[in-house]
C-alpha cells in the first residue's frame, strides 16, 4: 500500500527568499501527524503544495499515490485562510460543497444535519452564514472539509480563534476521525493540542525539518534536570534554603502555578537529588519537572538560530 503522502526533496523559493528548503517527509496511512514550526517557517507553504495550489520549485511530491488535484474527491482540506459564501445558508452552502465534491443529492441534507449536530451546531442550518460569529463559521468550514468522507484530511491551523470549548470539541471529532483510520496532516502552532493529539510531530523552521519524531520520543530526547514542588512555607525563604544545595542552578517561585521551579546543573541526576530536596524544603508536592513540546519547540528553535527567515543562497 502507498504512503498517504511522500515527499522528497521538495523545495519553494519566493524571489530571494527560500519559504522551504529541500524537505523529505513520509506519512503512512492512518498517521496523525503535527506539522510545527513558528509564524514563517513554512508550513502554510508545504501544505499549499501538498494540495496543489502551488508547485514546488524542485522534489517530488504525490498525494495517495497521485498529484492532489487527481486525488480531490479523496482529501479533505481546511485552509488557514477562512471563507465561507456568507450570504448562502448553511444548509445550502454544504449542499454546494457537497456535491462539487461527488456527493448525490440523495440523502445529502440528512448527512449534512449529523455533522452539524456532530460539531455542536444545531438550529443553524437555515442561517446566512453571514449571521454566524466567526467562531461558527470555522466549524461549518471544518464540515464542509470533512462532508464527503476523506482518507486523507489536512488542516492549516483549525483551532486559530477558537474559544476553549468550540476548540476541544474539534478537537475531539479530529481525534475521532483518526480512531476510524483516517490518514490527518495538522499544522498548527498550539504545541499542547499538539502534544495531546498527535502520533508524531514535524518541526521545521526557516523552511528546513529540524525535527521528525513520536512525540514521547520528542519529548524523552528533551528531558529536562529539573524540579518542581509546592512548597508549604514561605516560597522566598525555600527559593533561598534551595540554592544552597550541590548541583542546584537555581531555584525559582513561579506564583501563576504556585510550585518552585528548581534548575539543577548538567551532571545532576533530578530522581536522585528528590530526596535531599524534600528534606531541605518542606513541600505539599515535589516532582521531577515534564517536559513540554512547547519547551522542545523553543529549544530546537533558537538551537536552529532563532525564526527569521533566510535569503536564498548567494541572493543579494
Amino acid at each position: 500500500m502507498t504512503a498517504a503522502l511522500e515527499i522528497r526533496g521538495v523545495c519553494k523559493r519566493y524571489g530571494n527568499l527560500e519559504a522551504v528548503r529541500p524537505l523529505d517527509l513520509m506519512a503512512e496511512r492512518g498517521a496523525l501527524i503535527g506539522l510545527l514550526g513558528p509564524n514563517g517557517a513554512g508550513k502554510s507553504t508545504l501544505i499549499r503544495m501538498v494540495m496543489s495550489l502551488i508547485r514546488p520549485d524542485a522534489g517530488e511530491l504525490r498525494v495517495l499515490g497521485g498529484d492532489a488535484l487527481d486525488m480531490k474527491d479523496r482529501i479533505g482540506y481546511l485552509p488557514e485562510e477562512r471563507g465561507v459564501y456568507r450570504r448562502m445558508r448553511v444548509e445550502d452552502f454544504l449542499f454546494y460543497i457537497g456535491r462539487l465534491k461527488g456527493l448525490p443529492s440523495s440523502g445529502l441534507r440528512a448527512r449534512i444535519a449529523g455533522w452539524l449536530e456532530r460539531i455542536e451546531l444545531p438550529g443553524v442550518a437555515h442561517k446566512r452564514c453571514q449571521e454566524l460569529s466567526k467562531g461558527m463559521q470555522q466549524k461549518v468550514q471544518f464540515v464542509a472539509a470533512l462532508l464527503h468522507d476523506p482518507e486523507l484530511i489536512v488542516l492549516d491551523e483549525p483551532f486559530s480563534g477558537l474559544d476553549p470549548v468550540n476548540a476541544r470539541v474539534l478537537i475531539q471529532t479530529v481525534q475521532a476521525l483518526h480512531r476510524e483510520g483516517r490518514t490527518i496532516f495538522l499544522s498548527t502552532h498550539q504545541m499542547s493540542q499538539a502534544e495531546q493529539m498527535c502520533q508524531r510531530v514535524v518541526l521545521i523552521n526557516r523552511g528546513e525539518k529540524i525535527l521528525d519524531a513520536p512525540v514521547r520520543e520528542a519529548l524523552a530526547r528533551f528531558s529536562p534536570r529539573a524540579i518542581d514542588l509546592e512548597p508549604a512555607s514561605d516560597p522566598q525563604k525555600a527559593c533561598a534554603a534551595l540554592k544552597q544545595l550541590p548541583s542546584v542552578e537555581s531555584a525559582e517561585w513561579r506564583p501563576e502555578t504556585c510550585t518552585i521551579h528548581v534548575a539543577l546543573d548538567e551532571r545532576a541526576d533530578a530522581v536522585s537529588l528528590l530526596a535531599a530536596i524534600a528534606a531541605c524544603v518542606p513541600a505539599r508536592r515535589i516532582e521531577v519537572a515534564r517536559v513540554s513540546l512547547d519547551d522542545v519547540f523553543v529549544r530546537l528553535v533558537e538551537a536552529h538560530g532563532g525564526h527569521s527567515r533566510v535569503p536564498v543562497r548567494g541572493a543579494a
